[in-house]
């Protein structure tokens, strides 16, 4: 684990890979000292976040140090969320001639096993799923699209993931949900969390 500075109240912890991330994620979320404001993980980072009147970079680093990874998965600590999606996505066919397992078996592969929200990026309410069936990893499509619609499921690398709202985006797309992934007046405003567990049900 690295290290850094990240402003005033923040202190910015380097692993060498997402699994790293998610195990020291899921002990560092169960055990946070007071003036912890809040923890955001990424795919090598976890940002931590705390109040200077409360605590001080020093306390943080030791916490960070002195806490080691935590076994298990998110099904332990998370929300279990159930998202419907109709597989019409326009990549289907495309990802079932990459993966060999046709569209019915992307499907079946899709909704076969469940995902965890490794970390949220992009933009508000997206979520990186990962923890899939590996036989689903696809690249990025060559010619990204100016333009995907909200709820939009796709697939890229290891990840699975749903566009919250209308944007450009190079995931291969293999259908939709109506599912709300962002509302901000809902509390919280991501329907989806680092550590929850996502099950896709085909409808």
């Amino acid at each position: 684990m690295r290290l850094l500075d990240a402003g005033d109240g923040g202190v910015l912890a380097e692993f060498d890979d997402l699994d790293a991330v998610l195990a020291h994620y899921r002990a560092l979320d169960a055990n946070r000292p007071p003036g912890v404001v809040d923890l955001v993980p990424a795919a090598r980072t976890i940002l931590v976040r705390f109040d200077p009147g409360r605590t001080d970079r020093a306390r943080i680093a030791r916490w960070l140090r002195e806490t080691g990874p935590e076994s298990g998965t998110s099904a332990e600590t998370g929300a279990l969320v159930r998202i419907p999606v109709h597989y019409d996505g326009p990549d289907l066919a495309a990802v079932g001639e990459l993966t060999g397992l046709g569209p019915g078996g992307v499907v079946a592969a899709h909704t076969g096993s469940d995902w965890t929200v490794a970390f949220a990026g992009f933009a508000p309410g997206f979520g990186y799923l990962v923890g899939g069936d590996s036989r689903l990893r696809v690249p990025r499509r060559d010619d990204p699209r100016t333009e995907v619609p909200a709820g939009a499921v796709g697939l890229a690398g290891e990840f699975s993931g749903i566009y919250p709202r209308k944007s450009p985006g190079g995931w291969q797309l293999i259908g939709h949900t109506t599912e709300q992934m962002w509302d901000a007046d809902r509390e919280p405003p991501a329907l989806l969390r680092p550590g929850d567990t996502v099950r896709f049900v085909a409808i």
